[in-house]
């Protein structure tokens, strides 16, 4: 059991998460701003307004990352915060983008290898209002393609470049069931505008073909010169059939995965959707065109992978619903023999497996080429940890546990399955803005005191992570 020598590890954030600095410096508002000041929409009634004041914390953060070990940081900029406007024939914010240039060089001279992620979630509000934001085929890929230029061009020290974070939930949660923003739905009792049958397709097709672009533009324009990688990162959970002798339970678990991942995944090495997706969704599924299979497909360096539970999969029969995006099937957390797939945790939809993650990561490699993969989150949040007082959140051995459980899996894909994996970002560097959930949910291995100008706490999982990488990357 074993990680390649040359193996990185370290911790992700991302800028609306912890930034705060809603206004600071020129930053322009992003479609979360606006969607936080819509009464109901988060638990809490928070924003990340605040957040935990990493925006203006980078030192604090970085000698955090020291202290703890970690060898790298994957970070993502706020686009709002560069081009407050978001459009290519818009101002740049020359503040907001050397914030991020002094931050790189930061990290650097503290030993620590940035990785950047250029789109988590925060769409400038601007774009939104100004043509659709995401649901634009023609303008958005191509105001994307200009903010990646301007970062590429800045912050050429980076080698290390992420597209987009999730479009997965860009999309379905966006576009379909309304729970982040934008907040589109069907649903009339939670949004006037929406079609959840048609538009978190759409916004898909569209996330894809702005990571085209943007790849295009740094292979051509900078990686010459530069000699970085750039790739896209997916989610997606493993999965079981819940009736292991039922031959459409088992079919239904792969079909799970094609509607989450190969969504994104299959365009990019194959450059057509999955045929599962084709036959269920028809012409609400978008087509390519020649010029558009062009940018897509091939467009990963590397497979970026999110990954954090796993589920039991159980087929439906008949018609799906306009509204379904799942591939027709429901996911549960136990069995058809009454297996449960893994202990409760604070978030509703998690609950650790490590074997689902080793085994996803072989369905990933097998299906793909065996791709270099990076693990660019991972990780859990721990049930009432809020409702803990300090001394029993610092001492946080169910997060030690997942992290343990789930680093060993990898390290069997790696060494027993011929995995190619190489790199892991444990989610998250700090209890942060959970977007819809507000601040209740903590996922970090740093307890963050919004109520005593947020005071960092590393936890007991802060520090496991060192040794535990130690005894699992190989020396020689």
């Amino acid at each position: 059991m074993s990680l390649p020598k040359d193996f990185i590890w370290g911790f992700a954030t991302a800028s609306y998460q912890i930034e705060g600095g809603a206004k600071s410096d020129g930053r322009g508002p992003s479609i979360w701003d606006s969607f936080c000041a819509i009464p109901g929409k988060i638990a809490d009634g928070s924003s990340g307004d605040v957040a935990c004041d990493s925006y203006n914390r980078t030192k604090e953060d970085i000698d955090l990352l020291k202290s703890i070990g970690a060898k790298a940081y994957r970070f993502s900029l706020s686009w709002s915060r560069i081009i407050p406007l978001g459009g290519r024939n818009d101002p740049i914010n020359q503040k907001g983008l050397d914030h991020y240039v002094k931050f790189v060089d930061d990290l650097l001279e503290a030993g620590i290898t940035p990785f950047i992620t250029l789109y988590h979630w925060d769409l400038p509000d601007e774009l939104d209002k100004r043509y659709g934001g995401l649901l634009n085929r023609v303008e958005f890929p191509l105001d994307f393609e200009n903010y990646a230029r301007v970062v590429y061009k800045a912050i050429p020290k980076c080698k290390n470049w992420i597209t987009f974070n999730e479009p997965w939930c860009s999309s379905i949660l966006g576009y379909s069931t309304g729970y982040f923003a934008p907040g589109h739905t069907s649903d009339r009792s939670k949004s006037a505008v929406g079609d959840s049958s048609r538009e978190p397709w759409t916004a898909g097709h569209n996330l894809l073909v702005a990571h085209g672009r943007a790849v295009k533009v740094y292979r051509e324009e900078f990686k010459p010169t530069q000699g970085g990688e750039i790739g896209i990162t997916l989610n997606g959970d493993a999965t079981y059939p819940w009736d292991p002798e039922d031959p459409a339970d088992v079919e239904a678990c792969d079909r799970k995965i094609e509607f989450a991942i190969s969504w994104f995944a299959d365009p990019i090495y194959f450059g057509e959707y999955p045929a599962s997706m084709r036959k269920q969704l028809g012409d609400r599924l978008p087509t390519f065109t020649p010029e558009e299979v062009a940018l897509v497909k091939g467009s990963n360096d590397f497979y970026g992978m999110n990954h954090y539970t796993a589920n039991y999969i159980k087929h439906k029969t008949g018609t799906p619903p306009d509204d379904d995006f799942l591939g027709n099937l429901e996911t549960l957390f136990y069995s058809k023999s009454g297996e449960c797939i893994g202990e409760e945790t604070e978030s509703f939809w998690l609950r650790p497996n490590a074997q689902g993650f080793r085994d996803l990561l072989n369905w990933l490699s097998k299906r793909y080429g065996y791709p270099k993969i990076y693990v660019t989150e991972n990780g859990t949040s721990i049930k009432g940890e809020s409702d803990l007082p300090l001394e029993k959140i610092v001492e946080d051995d169910f997060r030690v546990k997942y992290f343990d459980d789930y680093v060993k899996a990898m390290a069997k894909a790696s060494s027993e399955d011929g995995v190619n994996v190489q790199g892991y970002f444990a989610w998250s560097l700090m209890d942060n803005f959970e977007w819809a959930e507000g601040y209740q949910t903590r996922f970090g291995v740093t307890y963050v005191d919004y109520e005593d100008q947020q005071k960092r706490h590393p936890k007991k999982s802060a520090k496991s992570l060192k040794p535990l990488f130690d005894s699992v990357i190989k020396t020689e």
